[in-house]
């Protein structure tokens, strides 16, 4: 049966930034499909609320993926706990997001951006899915086979419309906009897996990238107004239209495919 290669009963899945918004839906996914999600998340209440919340079978796990130490303490509880991991999703990163005036929760000015933020940023994003893949891959090459999905973005294909952030009446210095580092985080995930997927392949770990498009939640009207603008389909993407992607990913339905990047942005990069 086609539908049982989507199957992942007890499958154990790490999540980086599980208890955050996009974390909890792919942690969804994985419970409805019958895996077990491991969220990896610095929020400790917000790992509490993201597991009542799935309800199913699920761990948390207080993790700075920042830190290696902090990243093997929970890779070791969870190989104690469940002896395997099946796949790893490399979510986490740092996303300023639209406030209800339209502009970005910090500025983020090319500028004016320190080298603090600029390597607070990458460390998260990158260096962060740098070392979760080395820890988690390289146990999954071992144990012979694995899939590690890292989570890209529209804006890791085609450069931000900051046309879109801009407020009325407000100085040109003191605009707001998507910051640098985001895009250099989310290009670079692409890059990142490339390696990974000729590095382990014949120790059958697979490594893809999914390139989302913008999440509805709670955006003013306005902002939401001038982004369907620029999109095939007319609208951001309602959280749970990313969950079918994860599953496929993660599960044997996709056991052909590695290297790539799936691009599911309701157009926007074709435009």
């Amino acid at each position: 049966m086609a539908s049982s290669l989507f199957d992942l009963d007890g499958e154990v899945v790490a999540i980086t930034g599980g208890a955050g918004f996009l974390g909890r839906t792919y942690a969804q996914a994985i419970s409805e499909a019958g895996g077990i999600p491991v969220l990896l998340d610095i929020n400790e209440p917000a790992l509490e609320g993201a597991a009542q919340q799935i309800g199913g079978p699920v761990a948390t796990y207080r993790c700075d993926i920042t830190e290696p130490d902090d990243i093997r303490a929970a890779h070791r509880g969870l190989i104690e706990r469940f002896d395997r991991i099946g796949a790893l999703i490399n979510n986490a990163a740092n996303n300023p997001t639209v406030s209800p005036d339209a502009g970005m929760a910090y500025s983020g000015r090319l500028e004016t951006m320190s080298l603090a933020q600029w390597q607070a940023d990458i460390d998260v994003g990158l260096t962060g899915a740098f070392l979760c893949s080395q820890i988690f891959g390289a146990h999954m090459a071992a144990a012979g086979g694995g899939s590690i999905v890292n989570i890209s973005s529209d804006l890791g294909v085609i450069s931000p419309d900051q046309r879109l952030y801009r407020r009325e009446n407000i100085p040109e210095p003191e605009q707001t906009v998507k910051p640098i580092t985001y895009s250099a985080v989310k290009t670079g995930i692409l890059g990142l897996t490339r390696y990974l997927a000729t590095y382990w392949a014949k120790q059958n770990v697979r490594a893809n990238a999914v390139c989302l498009g913008g999440v509805l939640n709670g955006q003013p009207e306005t902002f939401l107004n001038a982004v369907a603008e620029r999109i095939p389909l007319g609208r951001l993407a309602r959280c749970e239209e990313y969950k079918g992607p994860i599953v496929f990913l993660c599960s044997r339905a996709s056991s052909y495919m590695t290297g790539a990047t799936l691009v599911i942005d309701g157009g926007r990069t074709i435009w």
